[in-house]
């Protein structure tokens, strides 16, 4: 590739995340039905939906998530078959997001409503969803998740799911931001 559609590429890439950005610091910016319209399972954002009426909501849980990630506790147990991870907080406002979260991604699992930011392993479970065994304990703090699946390809999307995770709760926006450079960059390849 050229130098100049290398640069062209990268400020296409840096506009779209400026954008996104946009979306996702205000998630109310985009009615529902303008955003993510019609990607393909395969795209650097693939398996954002916007067709489904839970969107919205599942976009403000993550907002509140990433904002107040320096409040969020989470520990990962990696099994051989799987993960069990505790997230919780202190913060009555991030636990109770923290609760809805897990409901809600757990009700889309098994409906097979793919909710995906820029997540490499997401597609992976969500393609491969009846093989996966999912048991939840929420706390007054949060949830305990527990996730196994009989199929190595499954389990190792499964840990890293949750070292992808376990980075958002870390870092917060920065590590979005990360996760969608690194994809969006990836696709331009």
């Amino acid at each position: 590739m050229k130098r100049s559609s290398k640069i062209a590429v990268a400020v296409a890439a840096t506009l779209g995340l400026g954008a996104a950005v946009g979306v996702f610091a205000h998630p109310g910016a985009m009615g529902p039905g303008m955003m993510m319209q019609g990607m393909q399972h395969d795209g650097p954002m693939a398996g954002m939906h916007s067709g489904d009426a839970a969107f919205q909501a599942d976009m403000q849980l993550v907002h509140e998530m990433l904002a107040g990630h320096d409040k969020i506790k989470r520990s990962v147990e990696n099994l051989p078959d799987g993960i069990r991870t505790v997230t919780e907080s202190d913060d009555p406002q991030v636990a109770q997001a923290l609760k809805a979260h897990v409901a809600s991604m757990e009700q889309r699992l098994k409906d097979g409503r793919v909710f995906n930011l820029f997540s490499s392993t997401l597609p992976v479970l969500f393609d491969n969803k009846d093989s996966i065994k999912t048991a939840v304990e929420m706390t007054p703090k949060g949830s305990i998740v527990t996730q196994t699946s009989a199929d190595a390809k499954v389990v190792a999307a499964l840990q890293a799911h949750a070292g992808e995770v376990d980075e958002l709760a870390r870092d917060g926006m920065a590590a979005m931001m990360r996760g969608m450079r690194s994809r969006m960059m990836g696709a331009s390849r």
